[in-house]
């Protein structure tokens, strides 16, 4: 396979997954902010861009993982507009975990370009984007789902599609990482109970893991909940807090109340606010334990 591929973002995620790309047989370009970043793909043949918008050529396409709404409006409409170099024809494959009004008005922006863009955030934390085992959810027009297809597949071992509207993959994302978000303010505060109760935590949360509760969020994430294995993180928790205030942005944009992540939106505030800001995002799970005036376990 020789076809060439723009590559935007080589974060914890990003870096994995252009990685997996170059495995496939893709020929990259790639752009980070931190120009070093990019080096462990130069050495495996990609080439480096000075600007974003170098990675875009007329016709082609170009994978992007950033961190927010405000990084993806800069590369589709900023200095480098690469709505405007991908012309005519090009795709963009957006993969960031954004807003569903941001897609739409993005894709919007594409199409009065001549190019097109897809949504297809990934659920899957840095060790499965390593591990080709991401859960990739897309959206947008059915005939560009299935050209990018092939290219989705070199980054994860389960696409889901969710039709024509670009958004509804990142509704679908944001629904995921409050339920995520959620059951860990359950563990958190379950775990809270059964200390001051005297029972370990980590030998209860075995057990419902395996049993009750036996599914990867739970299972991972009682583990680092459990132990107070905060650090290094996976996820940071100041995007965590972007995730929920974005599902509540959605949610208040519908009219669908969200008592639930109104509480998970103040526990990460909380958290940045007692200095978790470089823990991981699980750390929320602390607030209880505060709230029952136990000191820290990690």
């Amino acid at each position: 396979m020789t076809q060439k591929i723009g590559f935007v973002g080589l974060g914890a995620m990003g870096l994995p997954m252009a990685t997996n790309l170059i495995a496939a047989g893709f020929h990259l370009t790639v752009y980070n902010r931190t120009a070093s970043k990019a080096e462990p793909l130069v050495a495996k043949g990609a080439r480096r861009a000075d600007r974003a918008g170098d990675v875009a050529q007329p016709g082609g396409i170009v994978v992007s993982m950033l961190a927010d709404d405000a990084a993806v409006k800069a590369l589709v409409t900023g200095p480098d507009a690469i709505a405007e170099k991908l012309a005519p024809d090009g795709i963009h494959i957006s993969m960031s975990t954004v807003s569903p009004a941001t897609t739409r008005e993005l894709a919007a922006y594409h199409a009065s370009h001549n190019s097109v863009m897809v949504a297809a955030p990934v659920f899957g934390r840095p060790t499965a984007a390593q591990a080709k085992q991401l859960k990739i959810c897309v959206s947008g027009p059915a005939e560009i789902r299935a050209k990018v297809k092939p290219i989705l597949e070199a980054m994860g071992d389960a696409i889901f599609d969710f039709g024509d509207n670009v958004g509804s993959a990142n509704v679908v994302k944001l629904a995921g990482n409050f339920m995520i978000a959620a059951a860990m303010e359950a563990m958190g505060e379950a775990s809270a109970m059964m200390r001051k109760s005297g029972v370990d935590p980590s030998a209860a949360l075995e057990m419902l893991t395996k049993t009750l509760f036996a599914a990867p969020v739970y299972q991972g994430y009682g583990a680092i909940i459990s132990h107070g294995r905060f650090s290094p993180p996976g996820f940071r928790l100041p995007l965590g807090l972007k995730d929920m205030n974005l599902v509540l942005q959605n949610a208040s944009e519908v009219t669908a109340p969200m008592p639930t992540a109104s509480l998970l939106h103040d526990r990460f505030v909380s958290a940045i606010a007692k200095g978790r800001a470089d823990l991981d995002w699980s750390a929320i799970a602390l607030g209880a334990a505060d709230d029952a005036g136990l000191k820290e376990s990690r």
